[in-house]
């Protein structure tokens, strides 16, 4: 049905509404970051005024906003990919194996969703201070600290279990007539045929761990190792920053997280349709 001109005025009003929504605080915060003179703290900027570099320059150098860009992305790359693999795992052995005790295993699985940070950071702290065995030492103030306890994610295992349990079993058992064993069943059947569940367990993985901050303040103490969550909430109460500067981090701080959901947006998008048509 051919739509008519005040249809059309009418869609495109609604098109602008939702732009200038969603759109307008990020607009705010790059025109803010651009705009050479400085701004007070919340006043808001539309277009900036003597657009300039200086800002992200010195956030670079000054700043070394890249010290702890680097962290973020060395700790979130190798977590993502650990926890992505892990879920995935514990999600086949959930939805396609059958043994004692598996409702109770994912009632404790889910359960860990209910429990905020605040309530497991005095013994995640003494953990973390404990001394291994042999080693006789504590990943304390190291990467590892703020990788291995988001390793395990329950949101990740409950929707990738979901979408395994969606997989018929007849493809599994022709695998197994042509001499597949468990590993190879798991690698080549189930994991292509849950791919978009992936491609949504990794963004939402990522920006979970993209955005910790209770995690490395608890972990580590030297400067160098602090993540950029942890940076902006220093910079925030630094009186003597400009707000422009500040500005500038955060905008350098949020591009990652867009990369990833450009890169992933297409299995994203999957994922979601797939669990809209499954439920």
């Amino acid at each position: 049905m051919k739509m008519t001109i005040p249809q059309r005025i009418a869609r495109g009003l609604v098109y602008a509404l939702l732009l200038i929504v969603f759109c307008g605080p990020f607009w705010g915060i790059v025109a803010t970051a651009f705009t050479k003179n400085t701004v007070q703290p919340g006043q808001l900027v539309l277009w900036p005024s003597n657009p300039t570099f200086d800002h992200f320059i010195y956030a670079w150098t000054e700043v070394k906003i890249w010290i702890y860009l680097f962290n973020s992305l060395f700790v979130v790359a190798i977590a993502t990919v650990l926890q992505t693999l892990v879920s995935a795992l514990a999600a086949y052995a959930l939805a396609r194996k059958k043994f004692r005790g598996a409702a109770i295993v994912s009632l404790a699985i889910i359960s860990t969703m209910m429990l905020p940070d605040e309530v497991i950071a005095i013994p995640l702290y003494l953990i973390l201070h404990a001394e291994l065995p042999l080693l006789h030492t504590s990943i304390y103030n190291t990467y590892a600290a703020m990788i291995l306890p988001v390793v395990g994610w329950a949101f990740s295992v409950f929707l990738l279990t979901e979408f395994m349990k969606a997989i018929p079993r007849d493809l599994e058992d022709a695998a197994r007539v042509d001499g597949a064993n468990e590993l190879q069943i798991f690698w080549r059947v189930v994991l292509p045929l849950v791919r978009p569940a992936l491609g949504t367990a990794t963004i939402f993985g990522f920006l979970m761990i993209w955005d910790q901050y209770l995690l490395p303040l608890i972990a580590v103490d030297d400067r160098n190792l602090y993540t950029i969550p942890v940076v902006l909430r220093s910079l925030r109460v630094d009186e003597v920053l400009q707000q422009n500067i500040f500005i500038a981090v955060t905008v350098i701080a949020t591009v990652p997280c867009i990369v990833v959901y450009l890169l992933l947006q297409k299995q994203f998008n999957r994922g979601l349709m797939s669990g809209a048509v499954k439920g």
